[in-house]
């Protein structure tokens, strides 16, 4: 969204109006938990919320006054009446036509918009719609393959494939800019419209970062969610994670915003989205085999099996035994025999070990 100079103090004031009603609510009905009354409906808070404009503490929510903040939103229903203009301008009550450009076509009326103003001071407006199901499942075919990924910080993903995707690492490559921003930003004196300026600017750079991280996410994961059934991935505990040296890689890496958007991506489109036990031992069993070798320093890229003598790959090695494990653990899900089937004992088995009491 790109609203004017006007606009965009009509939607700060707004914005201010909505977090001090949201508040007001959340403290009447934490008043009435505490004292043991019932539950306070939305309805009973709309009619408290006009009698308070009649109130001099509250009279000024009908002149839309408040203070700064750093990220705000607020939403219009349907009750409100904003529209989509024939132009494409989106109009909002008591604010006016705002100017959009539109990421996509919307697939149906909303039933709500939420107006976002970021640190970065860019306003986004975010539809409510009602998906259609039987259009996402024409969107991209039904295939047959499934895949595990093993994802990494020497490469982004390794899925099981072969396929290897790089990691871009953004926040490595904006590293210096932002550093030379931050200096900057540290100089200025507190409370100024110069420290101001410094903070947008600071905030615009990080944001691009993310935008660009997000955007890499979402290609990346739109494709792997396309082009297979069933998608297998570690259930990697990324908070531990970064509380070792390699900290700003993990977080630039973005690993679980990665696998939210496989997770609903496959939801949307009918896919299959697993994941394996974090304990798994997959980098350390043979693929080919099953032999578990012990765990490897992580300077240690390619390994041989001790057993059969196979040559591998780490990280492809362990994709693949994580589609090997998301499958077994699907085909349990499903109703699949747990118990392995009956089979000969081995010669000596059934003997008593010499030392035994």
């Amino acid at each position: 969204m790109y609203p004017t100079p006007g606009q965009q103090m009509a939607l700060s004031q707004l914005f201010g109006c909505v977090r001090v009603v949201f508040n007001d609510g959340l403290r009447a009905r934490q008043q009435a938990r505490i004292a043991g009354e019932p539950w306070i409906t939305d309805g009973q808070l709309s009619a408290r919320l006009t009698a308070a404009k009649a109130t001099p503490e509250r009279a000024w929510l009908a002149k839309f006054k408040s203070r700064k903040d750093r990220r705000q939103a607020c939403r219009f229903t349907a009750n409100a009446r904003f529209k989509i203009l024939p132009g494409g301008n989106l109009c909002l009550p008591k604010i006016g036509d705002v100017q959009v450009r539109w990421s996509r076509p919307l697939p149906s009326d909303p039933s709500s918009v939420t107006v976002i103003k970021d640190a970065a001071g860019r306003y986004f407006a975010s539809f409510v719609i009602e998906a259609d199901s039987s259009a996402d499942a024409q969107r991209f075919p039904v295939p047959d393959a499934e895949v595990g990924i093993d994802l990494g910080l020497t490469a982004f993903a390794v899925l099981s494939d072969g396929t290897k995707i790089r990691s871009p690492r953004f926040l490595r490559q904006a590293e210096r800019k932002l550093r030379r921003i931050q200096r900057t930003h540290s100089r200025k004196q507190a409370g100024s419209r110069n420290r101001h300026k410094s903070r947008a600017q600071l905030a615009r750079a990080h944001a691009r970062v993310a935008a660009r991280r997000a955007d890499f996410h979402h290609k990346v994961s739109t494709a792997i969610i396309r082009d297979n059934q069933a998608v297998y991935a570690e259930d990697l505990c990324v908070a531990a994670l970064a509380r070792t040296r390699l900290a700003k890689s993990i977080y630039d890496a973005g690993w679980s915003a990665f696998t939210r958007m496989l997770a609903y991506k496959a939801a949307r489109y009918g896919r299959v989205f697993a994941t394996v036990g974090r304990f798994e031992p997959t980098s350390q069993v043979c693929s080919a085999c099953g032999a578990n070798d012990g765990p490897k320093p992580l300077a240690v890229r390619t390994w041989t099996c001790a057993v059969c003598g196979a040559v591998h790959d780490r990280d492809l090695n362990a994709a693949k035994n994580i589609v090997a494990l998301g499958r077994r653990e699907t085909h349990n899900a499903r109703g699949g025999g747990v118990r392995p089937g009956d089979a000969l004992a081995v010669a000596g088995e059934t003997g008593t070990l010499r030392g035994a009491a």
